[in-house]
């Protein structure tokens, strides 16, 4: 088996392939492990290239153009500022290869940024920034838990009136279902426990604000919440923990299955895991050249 260039290099045993045990979680890792083992492995374990996406490049685009516009003195940020954010972030992304490696003509880049500029509009329908006390943008927190880092950066944390913490996630896509609205909600509740164990503070309100419908979702993290939020995450490690150990990565296919980028490789469709590691970076290093 060929060596690997990371730390999670797999090793050959008689039992079995050994993957490193990685030292942290994030929010999104989380969710990354409990919707997919196997894709997990692939993005986080052995830390497989893919292409980059349009809708989480043009996510980006947008979180940049906000934190560009909360960096500006309060009565400054209005329409016209944001518009001028926009086009420093459009400037700044032209040469990302986040960007480039889309590949996008002239015509769809147009477009891209259009549809950009529709989402920070949507923003301004959806709150005043002017009245926003930020104190942290894009901050990044991280507190050990039984000897395992938990990592997350916050998109915006604010004072409310009261001169509580209020954690809000800006979010470019669609808003879930009813029914799963507080499985999407488990990151910022990963946030509120971040902030009680860094600030000693536990936010009074967590918000996901959904810029393509407008809606904003919230809720009050509670002792209880902050604590399920705790196990969980130590479940998901131990998980993680065992899969590494007996290299038993299983697929869970989904609807998440169509836009996977490691899909070729996937059993489920077909396709030998053990792989990806020697076809991946080919495979789109080859995509990135074209």
């Amino acid at each position: 088996r060929r060596a690997s260039r990371n730390s999670a290099t797999p090793r050959a045993y008689d039992e079995g392939v050994v993957f490193t045990v990685p030292h942290s979680l994030s929010p999104s890792r989380v969710d990354a492990f409990t919707n997919c083992p196997l894709q997990f492995r692939f993005a986080s374990i052995e830390r497989l290239p893919e292409p980059p996406s349009a809708p989480a490049t043009k996510g980006s685009l947008v979180h940049r153009a906000l934190e560009l516009l909360m960096c500006r003195p309060a009565p400054a940020r209005g329409a016209e500022a944001l518009g001028e954010c926009l086009d420093q972030a459009v400037v700044e992304f032209r040469s990302d290869p986040e960007f480039t490696g889309l590949g996008l003509t002239a015509d769809q880049t147009a477009a891209f940024v259009d549809d950009a500029a529709a989402l920070t509009r949507n923003y301004l329908a959806m709150e005043d920034p002017r009245e926003v006390r930020e104190i942290g943008l894009e901050l990044r927190l991280e507190a050990k838990v039984d000897g395992l880092a938990l990592r997350g950066i916050i998109d915006r944390l604010d004072l409310s009136p009261t001169g509580g913490l209020i954690v809000t996630d800006y979010k470019t896509g669609r808003p879930p279902m009813r029914d799963r609205e507080q499985t999407k909600l488990g990151g910022v509740h990963f946030y509120a426990f971040l902030c009680q164990e860094v600030f000693g503070q536990r936010p009074e309100k967590v918000r996901l604000m959904y810029l393509r419908s407008g809606e904003t979702i919230e809720a009050v993290p509670s002792e209880q919440s902050v604590r399920f939020l705790s196990r969980r995450t130590s479940a998901v490690f131990q998980a993680v923990s065992k899969a590494c150990t007996s290299g038993d990565f299983r697929p869970r296919p989904s609807a998440l299955c169509s836009s996977c980028a490691y899909r070729t490789w996937c059993p489920s469709f077909g396709g030998d895991p053990d792989r990806a590691a020697d076809e991946a970076p080919l495979l789109y290093a080859s995509l990135a050249a074209a």
